[in-house]
């Protein structure tokens, strides 16, 4: 069985990923490659611990890494999934916005710099549902102020990355929720337009923390993935 490796995103942690190593017994979910600004040495960092050969899930930021990856040793990776990303370079206020989480966090603490962030990353009706929200607030305040800050500096610094996916040539999940405000749906078609093999899924009722807000949903996605030959695509759903 090929080994699944799971990359969360923006100050997370193997915690966002507790139900996917539940229900897959091949999977192990990284920790502390994030820890330095650059996407390309979070790459490394990650070919530096892995197996040979492996299937890839990145969330968010770990999807970038994920792209990275691809970008210095596609032939390791046997299939790809990016959810709740995108690919685009940083755009005109996205630093501005980063450093003023960045500037409450040094002034406040980490727990109001969490607080700021985090509900508008799930869906409004799990936003004031603590048994979801809590576990992963306590997440992001243990990663820490030292690492979003190293984090966001490699975002901001991220590479092109556009004219890798065409080159992508495993079989590809690209996942988001319907409710994801922070990389929509939209723009999760615009990315598997450019994937020759890729499967689209938007999943229903969840937001950017899809892996917590509908595991069972995106489990079942992950498992079709893991099934799927590695020479087929699915056709993409008409947004039109």
């Amino acid at each position: 069985m090929t080994p699944l490796l799971l990359l969360p995103g923006l100050i997370c942690d193997e915690r966002i990923f507790a139900a996917q190593v539940r229900a897959f017994p091949q999977s192990r979910a990284l920790r502390g490659y994030g820890s330095v600004d650059s996407l390309v040495e979070m790459a490394r960092r990650v070919l530096a611990e892995a197996p040979a050969r492996f299937a890839l899930l990145g969330h968010s930021m770990g999807a970038r890494v994920a792209l990275e990856i691809m970008r210095v040793a596609p032939e390791r990776v046997s299939r790809l999934a990016l959810v709740s990303t995108g690919v685009h370079l940083p755009r005109e206020d996205e630093a501005a916005k980063r450093y003023a989480l960045r500037d409450i966090g040094r002034s406040d603490g980490m727990g109001a710099l969490v607080d700021a962030w985090l509900p508008p990353m799930f869906a409004p009706a799990h936003q004031k549902d603590e048994a979801l929200v809590a576990p992963l607030r306590q997440m992001c305040v243990d990663v820490g102020l030292p690492m979003f800050e190293a984090q966001i500096a490699a975002l901001l610094r991220r590479p092109e990355v556009e004219s890798l996916l065409p080159t992508i040539q495993c079989p590809t999940l690209i996942a988001v929720g319907r409710e994801d405000r922070w990389s929509p749906p939209e723009q999760h078609a615009q990315i598997a337009a450019l994937v020759p093999h890729a499967r689209f899924v938007v999943i229903e009722g969840a937001g950017h923390m899809l892996p917590v807000e509908a595991p069972a949903a995106l489990n079942a996605e992950i498992t079709d993935w893991l099934d799927q030959p590695a020479t087929t695509s699915t056709p993409l759903p008409n947004f039109a």
